[in-house]
């Protein structure tokens, strides 16, 4: 593929509801583009986008993948992103690279809670937003209806483009609204037709034209307000514009099964579509001052890697979008983050699972680099002459946690390091080891994601792992003061062992042991105290309960007795031990739980439902306050951490989607008596 420079590049995010059809409106353009020598099906596996050996095995987009087109003199690159929402990272990488987002609708199902989060994640990146109508010639398609549920869900802005003539239920007809021509396909060749008889539908179809041109100025507005007719070179400016300024959103339809209405599509991107030298991203410098780095063949190099693919044959894989300047293997850079120079060795034009060498990379436009083993995504490539780090990729938080482990004893060490590789390609999976609960402990957006991640250690490092969930930290303290006597006594053939104290444990406010001594007359030797603490700390790692480590204690050594001959170090250290396993049922020891501060984005109609899930989890309903996003709530509470393992699986089907939260841990409460008691009875029958 021959070089283009940033006026001659769409970089266009495909997102949408899973099972819309974005990848097959792709598919469909790239076969149409003649970038790939067949149509590829979803259904089939063969697809360009769809290569992942899972997404062929679930029939369902799993990452982002990158495929280029060339268009009428216009390189297209095509950013292909998930519709599931425990793939939403994906979407996130999607849109950071992209100057446009292409928000496919399904024309059978129509707005779906995927659309409003495509919508809303275009609008964080500030991205130009265009809707395809997709499957517009199933005979259960309704695209009209489609259409006003968008104008009514995202405003006047939404304008149409193209739309279909609907006789006996099946769609033979596309209507060009701007050339005002109507065509008919076949196998993806139109042919020019009669414009159809719309009747009153055209007239409110140029009306929603007329109120999107109207929104891009306060001219055009006046002069709609008075009645006036808009030139169709206003129109066509107004249009433009506004797709550019993201004040109007144009409507297409089509169908990608059967390319329908795919080259009037492809013909209006070319002049509709923000290019990529229209935009400027605002960066920063080494003292942290934002700075404007436009889209500049000629500037010094700046990209950015939104996205990373680890593989253990082909090797890392690194995706950037370079914003200025190219990047080549005779351009030198350095890695913002770490400082250190990165070396190139070649540059590669993606295409799917396919690359191609390339001379460069140049400005607005995407491209990879193998084996960049210190960069990750996120990460910026600059020119050390001037360095500016730019925006990094945003991704969701993972809420939904699980325990992972081998199914053979032994390859915990190999689970282990396929999950990091497996972070780098997906850093919205979060990954440590509990070492007070002797568990990998791993994080995902839901049960799916995190399905995805055992089945992808198995496939691509031949390692079995399972998922269960993972153990609470629980903690164990007392709630009254008690004095003890801890006496080791033994005697053998040579020296005999004796050491004696007396300790009195009370409760404190404290993360571990406060420990002391008030000893006089040298009853028990200065000598031995430290002895006595380490037995100490050594026994509170397991508590009387159920075994959990203890908080909260206080002990003083206030006397005692020893032998000259037989004391020693150890001889008191297991007297101390001693004191604790008797004193410690004596101190009303109780359990306690790990209790976290709980914020749930939802909206306003789910409310109620998610204050009375926390009240049925034990957890306290602190406070709501209004989201930055319309129509949403974020209700702030306070749960036991042991009451949340399905949370982010109740939030989602409660929400359909729509809500998210996080949870973070804040401090030890009392454990309720019947919950404690199932704490302890699983403790014991685990021991």
């Amino acid at each position: 593929m021959k070089q283009y420079i940033a006026k001659n590049i769409l970089n266009l995010a495909f997102a949408g509801h899973a099972g819309c059809g974005k990848t097959s409106v792709a598919e469909s353009m790239l076969f149409l583009a003649k970038a790939s020598d067949r149509l590829g099906k979803v259904t089939d596996g063969n697809t360009v986008l769809d290569y992942d050996a899972e997404e062929i095995k679930r029939q369902v987009s799993l990452m982002t993948a990158v495929a280029p087109l060339e268009w009428k003199n216009t390189k297209i690159n095509i950013i292909d992103t998930p519709g599931l929402f425990d793939f939403e990272g994906g979407v996130a990488e999607g849109m950071r690279a992209a100057d446009s987002a292409i928000i496919v609708v399904s024309g059978k199902d129509g707005i779906d809670v995927g659309t409003e989060k495509a919508v809303k994640a275009a609008k964080k990146q500030d991205l130009a937003k265009i809707f395809f109508v997709n499957g517009v010639c199933d005979e259960n398609a309704r695209f009209y209806d489609v259409f006003e549920d968008l104008k009514s869900t995202f405003g006047p802005s939404v304008c149409p483009v193209v739309v279909p003539y609907i006789e006996n239920g099946k769609a033979d007809v596309y209507v060009n609204l701007f050339e005002f021509r109507a065509y008919k396909y076949a196998k993806g060749v139109a042919t020019p037709t009669e414009m159809p008889a719309l009747g009153d539908r055209l007239d409110g179809l140029r009306e929603a034209i007329k109120e999107a041109v109207a929104e891009t100025s306060e001219e055009m507005l006046d002069k709609f307000l008075e009645g006036e007719e808009f030139t169709p070179e206003e129109i066509i400016t107004g249009l433009s514009q506004g797709v550019k300024d993201g004040s109007i959103c144009p409507v297409f339809c089509g169908d990608a099964q059967n390319m329908a209405a795919i080259d009037m599509f492809l013909n209006s991107l070319i002049w509709l579509a923000p290019k990529a030298d229209s935009r400027t991203e605002t960066g920063a410098d080494p003292n942290g001052d934002p700075v404007e780095v436009s889209v500049n063949a000629d500037g010094a190099a700046a990209a950015v890697v939104f996205k990373t693919v680890s593989d253990p044959f082909v090797g890392k894989l690194s995706y950037i979008k370079t914003v200025s300047g190219k990047i080549s293997s005779d351009v030198p850079v350095i890695n913002m983050r770490t400082g250190e120079n990165v070396r190139i060795t070649k540059v590669l034009t993606p295409r799917g699972k396919k690359q191609e060498d390339s001379q460069f990379i140049g400005a607005g436009d995407i491209g990879a680099i193998p084996k960049l083993n210190d960069v990750k995504t996120g990460d910026t490539l600059c020119s050390p002459l001037r360095k500016v780090t730019l925006k990094g990729v945003e991704y969701p938080v993972a809420s939904y946690a699980q325990a992972i482990k081998p199914k053979t004893k032994g390859d915990e060490d190999k689970v282990a390091q396929a999950v990091k590789k497996i972070m780098e390609e997906d850093p919205s999976i979060k990954y440590f080891h509990n070492h007070e609960t002797h568990e990998m402990v791993v994080y995902g957006l839901g049960e799916q994601h995190l399905d995805v991640v055992v089945s992808k250690i198995k496939s691509k490092y031949n390692v079995d792992a399972m998922l269960e969930n993972p153990k609470i930290a629980y903690r164990e303290t007392i709630r009254k003061p008690v004095k003890v006597q801890g006496r080791h006594k033994k005697q053998s053939g040579g020296h005999g062992q004796f050491g004696d104290v007396w300790i009195e444990f009370s409760p404190c406010d404290s993360d571990s042991l406060e420990f002391s001594e008030s000893v006089v007359g040298g009853a028990v030797p200065k000598g031995f105290f430290p002895a006595v603490e380490k037995g100490l700390r050594d026994a509170i790692l397991h508590g009387p309960l159920a075994g959990y480590p203890v908080v909260g204690l206080k002990a003083n050594l206030y006397d005692g007795s020893y032998h000259p001959v037989d004391s020693s170090e150890m001889a008191f250290k297991m007297a101390a031990n001693i004191a604790y396993k008797n004193g410690m049922p004596q101190a009303s020891p109780t359990l306690l739980e790990p209790f976290g501060t709980l914020q749930a984005t939802v909206p306003d109609a789910n409310m109620g439902d998610v204050m009375g899930e926390v009240n049925k989890r034990r957890g306290r309903v602190m406070g709501m306050n209004p989201a930055d996003e319309k129509g949403m709530q974020v209700v702030e509470a306070e749960v036991p951490e042991a009451e949340m393992g399905d949370f982010a699986t109740f939030i989602r089907q409660c929400t359909q989607g729509r809500g998210s939260y996080t949870f973070e841990f804040v401090r030890y409460e009392d454990c309720p008596a019947n919950v404690a008691q199932k704490v302890i009875d699983a403790a014991k029958v685990e021991e």
